[in-house]
């Protein structure tokens, strides 16, 4: 049976086998333990029987609007106080099993149980496998923002959607209203 749990620090010397997968964003350690100490309960971990890790989610609850990995962000006042997904990655041996599913409704709980207003997370506009499980778990694409993601090897930069779920304190939905424009990074707040 597969166990969710809170990540530890020695996780990070043992998901390897998840972040070694071409389609993870990977951080240094010091990024890692963060976003451990800032917002512990966003860290979840998947775990096989066996003890191998599976995979894991990175969240948080923002007051600025962006953030890299994950926590909970935003402005209470113009109804921006949001949980944010910085990182979800299953490895690849465990994929199809419903445990990205299962992460993000677990940070979706958190978000909703801190009082946000929605969940937002980044995306390769190319990772359309990602795309799609997204928008099947009730996310769309609030915005594009432009060469979010800086390519390797004289390669051109490449452009995230930014996508949204309302959360239920979000009764009208203005927080996933589309901008009709894409944006450039230094344009998010």
């Amino acid at each position: 049976m597969t166990t969710l749990r809170a990540f530890t620090c020695d996780d990070l010397f043992r998901f390897n086998n998840i972040n070694l997968d071409p389609l993870t964003e990977t951080y240094g350690i010091p990024f890692y333990l963060q976003y451990l100490a800032h917002w512990p309960e966003y860290f979840i971990v998947a775990e096989a029987p066996g003890g191998e890790l599976m995979g894991y989610s990175v969240g948080a609850l923002m007051l600025c609007m962006f953030t890299v990995m994950g926590k909970a962000e935003g402005s209470v006042a113009r109804e921006e106080w949001h949980g944010h997904v910085t990182a979800l990655s299953v490895a690849p041996e465990f994929r199809r099993l419903g445990l990205a599913a299962k992460l993000m409704e677990l940070l979706e709980e958190i978000s909703e149980k801190k009082g946000g207003f929605f969940v937002d997370l980044f995306v390769r506009v190319s990772n359309q496998v990602a795309v799609n499980m997204y928008k099947q778990l009730g996310y769309s694409v609030y915005r594009t923002v432009l060469e979010y993601y800086s390519a390797s090897s004289g390669e051109p930069d490449e452009d995230a959607y930014d996508m949204r779920k309302a959360l239920s304190r979000d009764t009208e939905k203005k927080s996933v209203i589309p901008l009709p424009h894409p944006v450039r990074p230094e344009d998010i707040e």
